[in-house]
């Protein structure tokens, strides 16, 4: 799987050869360093450990540390990626150019927290009636009969969003390989700042 992780940055627009605007997601990466490869003879599988992102020696704790090579520097996020389809060994460095050719991708980020919320905003629930008196506007109803005990599962009202959140089958419109840019069509889980992982779509063959 082709795949790298970077940092959302917001949404704007462009304008396609015909000049209708297209709305896109920026999302910025920084060349990601290779920090360990996983091979079929000694892990049983092949994989690409790729790190992300700055951090202090002194903040990188020891566990995570330990993967780190000698003269490696510490990075922020690591995340591993099962059948890497570029050439690659331990220090190296992969840009946005790797993604050139790829017409669709996925995008993994942590969704935007919402705080604690009803089941019409959580479920979308249609809630009760609308007319004056009507004291359950916004109510979830009842949870289960008198004898029954409420089933694990069941929707109710309680913290929504902060949750690892997938897109799959987006277009990406362009590459900028000087400024290290992806523009991607349409809306990205998390706030500006969010590290995600993008990778190349897996329903949409190789392209």
């Amino acid at each position: 799987m082709l795949g790298l992780i970077g940092k959302k940055l917001g949404m704007t627009q462009i304008f396609d050869e015909k000049g209708a605007p297209q709305g896109v997601t920026v999302i910025e990466v920084e060349p990601n360093l290779v920090v360990a490869q996983r091979t079929t003879e000694k892990d049983g599988y092949s994989a690409v450990v790729l790190g992300w992102g700055q951090i202090k020696a002194s903040r990188r704790k020891k566990p995570v540390a330990g993967q780190f090579a000698e003269g490696l520097e510490p990075t922020r996020l690591l995340r591993e990626l099962k059948g890497f389809e570029k050439e690659c060994k331990t220090g190296d460095r992969i840009g946005v150019e790797a993604f050139a050719g790829v017409s669709w991708v996925d995008v993994i980020a942590v969704s935007k927290g919402k705080g604690f919320q009803g089941v019409v905003k959580r479920y979308h629930f249609s809630g009760g009636p609308k007319s004056h008196g009507s004291m359950v506007k916004r109510e979830g109803g009842s949870t289960g009969q008198a004898h029954v005990k409420t089933l694990p599962g069941r929707k109710m009202a309680g913290r929504m969003g902060g949750e690892r959140t997938t897109v799959q089958n987006l277009r990406l419109l362009r590459v900028d390989a000087e400024k290290g840019l992806l523009l991607v069509h349409g809306a990205v889980p998390g706030a500006p700042g969010t590290a995600v992982l993008v990778s190349r779509a897996k329903k949409k063959g190789l392209v």
